[in-house]
């Protein structure tokens, strides 16, 4: 398949888990914690893994240490400063900081989508099997980021309707990502390696900074060891997939 078609079906599907909280729309506050909670240990997992499993070998070597781990700070800290200084917040239980909480919310998720489907598009040039397995760890991240920012509109006075369709609006910019990271990256193949370094740096930022301390605000012993469970899961469905490249590139 060619590589834009494929991204664009990729961020297809991403836009389509903007509309994950008609599934969850029904369910009680605590369930609906809970699910979001072990999402987000499976994300954390999946994030982590896919930087060092992935994209972190593939920086390194087209570009050497030096050049790859140049890209991983930079990418790490646009996102700091991203959040730090836009207020930019992964929300997870319904409220942000900063105000007004929802436009920040939209705004975010909408910059995030962009830069998700830049990345996917980008891996989708480098070969089928990096942008199949890094188009999966986005959207394992997107779930309890896209329920997040549904109880985020609805608990800011939206309808479920029109939280609903203003999560899916601020999900297209991810086709547009795509389209951005194929037109510019097509035949300039050796700043793909530094793109996927960036990656890295968003996902071990995104992972250990927003994702992780979630999990550690936990006090149930029970629910942390099913958010643990979660997060191993997730590091050896990458780690298989990591080893099975490995041995196609082979």
């Amino acid at each position: 398949m060619h590589p834009l078609a494929a991204a664009l079906i990729a961020t297809s599907l991403l836009c389509l888990i903007s509309l994950v909280g008609v599934a969850f729309a029904g369910l009680g506050a605590e369930r609906l914690k809970t699910v979001v909670f072990v999402l987000v240990a499976f994300a954390a997992g999946a994030l982590l893994s896919a930087a060092f499993f992935h994209l972190l070998p593939e920086a390194y070597e087209h570009i050497g240490y030096r050049g790859g781990s140049i890209a991983v700070l930079v990418g790490l800290s646009s996102f700091f400063v991203l959040e730090r200084f836009l207020h930019w917040r992964h929300c997870h239980h319904g409220h942000c900081d900063g105000h007004p909480y929802t436009t920040l919310s939209l705004m975010g998720g909408a910059l995030h989508n962009l830069l998700d489907g830049f990345v996917i598009g980008g891996s989708f040039l480098v070969s089928p099997a990096l942008g199949v397995s890094t188009t999966v760890v986005i959207i394992a991240h997107a779930l309890p980021q896209e329920l997040g920012d549904f109880g985020i509109l609805v608990h800011g006075g939206y309808g479920k309707a029109r939280a609903l369709a203003l999560n899916f609006l601020t999900s297209t910019p991810a086709l547009l990502g795509a389209a951005l990271a194929y037109f510019g990256l097509a035949g300039r193949a050796h700043w793909i390696p530094y793109l996927m370094g960036f990656a890295a740096g968003t996902f071990i930022y995104v992972g250990s900074s927003d994702l992780i301390p979630e999990i550690h605000k936990e006090q149930n012993l029970k629910k942390t060891a099913l958010a643990f469970v979660f997060f191993l899961l997730a590091v050896t469905l990458l780690l298989i997939v990591a080893s099975h490249g490995e041995h196609e590139h082979h």
